[in-house]
């Protein structure tokens, strides 16, 4: 019973010390964004980057719903393409 209260303990202290751990981890990469941030505002072509970024995120957004919103072909569809495609070479 004395081993199960060591390792509950442990256990409990291991928990104490990820979340520790963890909220260190947010504080600082937060620290440093907002470093970057700050060190992005002083430029003086502070609103070149922002159109850049802008674009930049319209055109990633462009992607994601091309590939992730449109269905793909039918199968079928597909393979009377190429079969289409076939006869076509063979004829010429």
């Amino acid at each position: 019973m004395a081993r199960e209260a060591g390792r509950r303990g442990g256990l409990d202290e291991q928990a104490v010390l990820l979340a520790a751990g963890l909220a260190d981890l947010a504080v600082s990469t937060l620290g440093s964004a907002l470093g970057t941030v700050r060190g992005l505002l002083r430029r003086s072509d502070a609103a070149d980057l922002a159109a850049e970024a802008e674009n930049d995120l319209l055109a990633r957004g462009r992607l994601v719903l091309d590939r992730y919103a449109s269905a793909p072909p039918a199968h079928l569809e597909v393979l009377a393409r190429h079969a289409l495609a076939r006869r076509a070479a063979g004829d010429a």
